[in-house]
């Protein structure tokens, strides 16, 4: 690979990067432009660990030959069972363990094939292979996202040459930083909608990050809580008071969201989500199916508790619509992203009344009145009431309980 070739890629990836071209994409471009240049790339594989409730990070891979391999792939922990294993076997993990930058072995010319992944592409007659890692600095690091692991392979009857192994050297660092710049989006990503919620994080994300930006909307208004949760939290021992909270949590959270809902808030024991009401029909009776696909959830949430011993309760639920201002309050530099408003308030006092009437679930009349007809007739009232801070009594409603 000439040297005005080298410039060009290098060029070429930074422009891919700030276009925020997906790792995967970038990759392969990177492959089939270094091989156009010259530099007979036969496999490719960069990884890069992110900040994610769920998965530790992410492996894009290429090779020159077809293949069922998927282009990216999410990896779950390295610090636990078969993948603690599989990461502690790695040339990745050398590297880490011995805070070198490079691994190179000819397995084509008599090196050892010291690592199983570096026998895996001796038995499929590859020449060379070579590892780096590009480490960050140390106030740069995110979590466990603190570099960008590659591995670099050929089939030349020659291995790479000393020309290609230039190259590689400086092509590759560019292209780690085009990675980590579409990570850190991906973060910032997750870390919004993990912590506001879907349509919040994106409105953050989108730029509405000032104190007082704010929408009037109107919303189907979702506020819940768990029956009991003093007395659980007073009785329980501490180290099972979490566990509790994020059982009941799951069952709720995942409700509202397969319903179309978004949940704002976790307030202890209580969530505060709502169901946009361009529509208030549609948007009342998602949230009605909410309800009744969370109650199957806490059913059986419960069922399995009970069988492990373990304390269990039930979720009572207040449900209202009305307008609201959907935005940012707080002080300069401490901003929430939620819905305030008299609408809010209501939706709180009324899921307090569940536990005057012992029922698990109370809606306005407002709510009642937006619902279609065939849901409204799922509604019976439990009588007119005089709430708590609201201005006038009004009746309320719950499920029919020969429904639940």
């Amino acid at each position: 690979m000439k040297d005005t070739d080298i410039v060009r890629i290098a060029g070429w990836v930074v422009r891919r990067g700030l276009a925020g071209v997906a790792e995967e994409d970038l990759l392969r471009e990177f492959c089939e432009k270094c091989r156009a240049a010259g530099l007979e790339l036969s496999r490719a594989m960069a990884l890069i660990d992110t900040l994610h409730p769920v998965h530790e990070g992410r492996v894009f891979r290429w090779r020159d030959d077809e293949s069922n391999d998927a282009a990216m792939v999410e990896y779950g922990r390295s610090d636990q069972g078969e993948g603690a294993i599989t990461w502690q076997r790695s040339p990745f993990f050398h590297l880490l363990q011995t805070g070198e930058e490079e691994l190179r072995r000819r397995i084509g010319f008599g090196d050892a094939a010291d690592f199983p992944a570096v026998q895996e592409m001796k038995d499929a007659g590859h020449t060379d292979y070579l590892v780096f890692v590009h480490r960050f600095g140390d106030d740069n690091a995110i979590g466990e996202m603190d570099c960008v692991y590659s591995s670099w392979v050929t089939r030349h009857p020659e291995g790479f040459s000393d020309a290609g192994m230039i190259a590689l050297r400086r092509l590759v660092p560019p292209l780690a930083l085009a990675i980590k710049a579409g990570a850190l989006a991906r973060v910032a990503g997750t870390l919004v909608e993990v912590y506001l919620g879907r349509d919040a994080g994106k409105r953050v994300l989108s730029g509405r990050i000032s104190r007082g930006v704010a929408d009037r909307i109107d919303a189907v208004l979702w506020f819940s809580a768990l029956r009991g949760y003093t007395k659980i939290t007073d009785t329980a021992s501490p180290d099972e008071v979490i566990p509790l909270l994020n059982d009941y949590a799951d069952a709720v959270i995942t409700a509202i969201q397969q319903a179309g809902g978004e949940v704002l808030k976790l307030i202890g024991d209580g969530t505060l989500a709502i169901f946009r009401a361009e529509d208030p029909a549609k948007a009342s009776a998602k949230a009605l199916k909410a309800e009744a696909d969370m109650r199957k959830r806490v059913q059986a949430l419960n069922e399995r508790r009970r069988a492990e011993e373990r304390a269990v309760t039930s979720v009572y639920l207040g449900l209202h619509i009305g307008e609201v201002f959907y935005g940012n309050v707080g002080s300069i530099d401490r901003l929430d992203f939620t819905v305030v408003g008299p609408a809010v308030n209501e939706t709180s006092r009324i899921a307090s009344m569940c536990r005057s009437v012992d029922r698990p679930v109370l809606v306005s009349t407002a709510f009642a009145e937006a619902l279609p007809i065939a849901e409204r007739a799922q509604l019976v009232s439990v009588g007119r009431f005089a709430l708590r801070g609201v201005g006038q009594a009004q009746e309320l409603f719950t499920v029919d309980p020969g429904l639940m």
